[in-house]
């Protein structure tokens, strides 16, 4: 199985500098946890609703700061032609539980931990089906 058949698409995506209350506007909106941070088009960071909450709330930030001031930049991706066993040793290296999905240098989705469990609940069904 690809990473682009389980993958949710479209990605979200804010430009640099968007306000914080912006970004939070769109993920309840599109009903997301995590959007893309993108200049020009180019993967810039991501930023998700935990990030928001921490920095919003324990840091104090003002809700019109700009997105990149709570970016986690460097962002680690995978590729949508890659095999999905490439996402979950991702996953496992990297503790985080959003990744966005290239294809070349474009961003076309976001895997995330969820994605992963239903790939695992539909393979345990498909292991089990012909038992029960």
């Amino acid at each position: 199985m690809k990473i682009s058949e389980a993958m949710s698409r479209p990605a979200v995506s804010v430009p640099v500098g968007t306000p914080l209350r912006q970004v939070a506007h769109e993920m309840a909106d599109y009903g997301v946890g995590s959007v893309i941070v993108t200049e020009v088009d180019a993967l810039r960071g991501i930023v998700t609703d935990r990030d928001l909450a921490l920095a919003t709330l324990a840091r104090g930030l003002d809700a019109n700061g700009a997105v990149d001031s709570v970016m986690t930049s460097p962002v680690i991706t995978v590729n949508a032609a890659d095999d999905i066993h490439v996402a979950y040793r991702t996953f496992r290296a990297s503790g985080f539980r959003r990744l966005p999905v290239l294809e070349g240098h474009r961003v076309v989705g976001v895997l995330t931990v969820d994605d992963m469990l239903i790939d695992v609940f539909q393979r345990l069904t498909d292991l089990l089906g012909p038992v029960a």
